[in-house]
């Protein structure tokens, strides 16, 4: 049977069509440097794209339906081959799901004169083909384990058609069924596999340096904290006004089983201590939206601590860890990494501070130029690690 590494080894096309997480990390972190400059357009009254969406629709799409799904791909396109035993999606053909990707954002910038069937068409199929194509390889090698990630996938694709829907009937899709299903689906996915790979990241580290402290196991703690983040989503997706008092249960019960991890002890490793970060904005974003549905903060403030915080913080720190390990570069952050992480922390911060005082629409720009500066860096250092070819393969090549 050819391995993975041989699959790759012998694709002799461009190095970035060699691993799925090279062309949609890349992507994925100029598209997000990218749309929020165009949301500071968007804010100061400009119109720079033919779009049928509002610009607080096209804003809130952008970032969970369009940035995210380029992350969950490069992602799932690394992490299945690992988890099934099977062959990458390598060359051409991945090739084909980022022209899918790219014609999706493609058609929604310039939607204004297209029929929105059209248009949620052609931004979903890439997450369908994606979805059908991985289900293939989770049932071709038995790994039933993680079938729940595929399900999040399906309900993510279905969220982003509910949005184009709202949105064409007039609705206020960023703040309607659609989104926060997105939304959902997307906590969980990070309740799910954060909670798998944190741990065991932080055990490696911490075990290697003979440790005493280890983080706790899996265990029913962590299947029942799963169970109630899954009912309290389903709440905020269907009755958010009923959602107060979930959410800050479930904040609580997230904040407690981060504890469980040492991540405090992790203050050495920026690519380590970035995701016990990450996965605490998780928790205070559910205790932020549960004092927002009670009257104690603003709804906006409090789902951008999920959405700058959790999910941008959290995918920012897969994306280089998972750049750096499977192009055979040492996992250490340098300055260059661990100053993007501060400055997407900071940005984090001051969105949340705009929150709290609208009138001081300085925060949310200057909020916006670091998130950008924050990926736009990340792009610039990761440019050759993830269009060059793997160190190892280089090494190898030179020998021959």
């Amino acid at each position: 049977m050819v391995s993975s590494t041989e699959r790759m080894r012998a694709w002799t096309g461009p190095a970035i069509l060699s691993f799925g997480f090279r062309p949609f990390f890349l992507l994925a972190a100029i598209w997000a440097a990218l749309a929020m400059a165009l949301w500071i357009f968007m804010l100061a009254g400009y119109a720079p794209l033919p779009t049928a969406f509002d610009p607080f629709a096209w804003h809130a799409h952008e970032f969970v339906f369009g940035y995210l799904s380029a992350v969950i791909a490069g992602f799932l396109l690394t992490a299945v081959p690992n988890w099934t035993g099977r062959l990458p999606i390598v060359g051409w053909p991945l090739a084909g799901l980022v022209a899918l990707w790219v014609l999706g954002r493609v058609v929604v910038a310039v939607s204004a004169g297209l029929p929105w069937l059209l248009v949620m068409l052609a931004d979903g199929v890439m997450v369908l083909v994606l979805g059908l194509a991985l289900a293939r390889e989770v049932v071709a090698g038995s790994n039933w384990r993680n079938l729940p990630v595929l399900g999040l996938l399906a309900v993510f694709l279905a969220a982003n058609g509910l949005f184009h829907a709202e949105a064409a009937s007039g609705a206020a899709a960023s703040d309607d069924y659609g989104l926060r299903l997105g939304l959902a689906a997307v906590q969980m996915l990070i309740a799910l596999i954060g909670g798998r790979i944190i741990p065991s990241f932080t055990r490696n580290w911490l075990a290697a340096r003979k440790s005493p402290w280890l983080p706790a196991p899996f265990g029913r703690a962590d299947r029942a904290i799963l169970g109630l983040t899954g009912a309290t989503l389903l709440c905020f997706v269907l009755w958010p006004d009923a959602a107060a008092l979930p959410c800050l249960v479930a904040g609580g019960a997230h904040l407690w089983r981060l504890s469980r991890w040492q991540g405090h002890r992790t203050g050495a490793e920026p690519l380590l201590w970035v995701l016990h970060v990450a996965y605490a904005m998780l928790a205070l974003g559910f205790l932020a939206v549960g004092a927002a549905g009670l009257g104690l903060l603003p709804q906006a403030g409090a789902r951008h601590v999920w959405l700058a915080g959790a999910i941008g913080l959290m995918t920012l720190a897969v994306m280089s860890r998972a750049s750096l390990g499977h192009a055979g570069r040492p996992l250490r952050a340098g300055p260059g990494l661990s100053a993007a992480y501060l400055l997407l922390l900071a940005g984090v911060c001051l969105r949340f501070a705009a929150g709290l005082a609208p009138g001081q629409t300085w925060l949310l720009h200057l909020s916006a130029a670091l998130w950008i500066m924050g990926f736009a860096g990340f792009a610039l250092m990761f440019w050759p690690i993830l269009t060059r070819p793997r160190d190892g393969a280089k090494r190898v090549s030179r020998a021959r």
